[in-house]
């Protein structure tokens, strides 16, 4: 089934200012966005929450182990590309986004852990024991980064989710990167 991809034309009239500021911020329209045009709603919200996780204490290399754990955990074909140039922008190292899309060992533990905390996160669906809460805070992260990790997990899932029904296609400025998740999924 073809899902709705809009442009400036096509888009619903409460979705085409979101593609005009889109369009100013990127020099494009990002494909996810073109899908998310079709609910001025839904568009709104995955931006807000984007700027909002984007607005918490996580530093780039921070913010890009929560966006890319979640995004390689539901394998999302469409935003681990996306975060892969979206992290050399931030000018993540190489290192830590490979060890990311490859699911191998991060270079410092305290990521690890952020990383680790958020697949379970994922995987429990929010229901962390006490033993994962407590692994999470001696890597010295607060009850905050919680919460923070909660609201990356809503960003990502909505735009993961919508990627997967939608077979957005990777955008051609990401091509070089495509990714496609190995045999084994990081045990945590």
């Amino acid at each position: 089934m073809t899902f709705p991809s809009h442009d400036l034309d096509t888009a619903p009239e409460g979705s085409k200012p979101l593609l005009e500021n889109s369009q100013k911020a990127f020099g494009r329209l990002p494909g996810l966005h073109k899908v998310l045009a079709e609910s001025p709603q839904a568009y709104e919200a995955y931006q807000l929450l984007h700027k909002l996780f984007t607005e918490t204490d996580f530093n780039a290399d921070e913010l890009t182990v929560v966006w890319q754990a979640i995004n390689v955990e539901h394998s999302c074909h469409y935003c681990v590309p996306a975060h892969t140039g979206i992290a050399k922008m931030m000018k993540v190292s190489d290192e830590i986004t490979d060890a990311l899309r490859n699911e191998t060992p991060l270079p410092l533990a305290k990521l690890e852990a952020l990383r680790t905390f958020t697949i379970q996160m994922v995987r429990e669906r929010g229901n962390a024991t006490d033993a994962q809460l407590e692994a999470f805070f001696a890597a010295g992260y607060s009850h905050r980064a919680v919460l923070d990790v909660i609201l990356g997990i809503a960003q990502k899932t909505m735009s993961n989710y919508i990627n997967h029904v939608a077979v957005t296609p990777v955008d051609e400025v990401f091509h070089p990167l495509k990714w496609q998740r190995g045999p084994t999924p990081l045990a945590v």
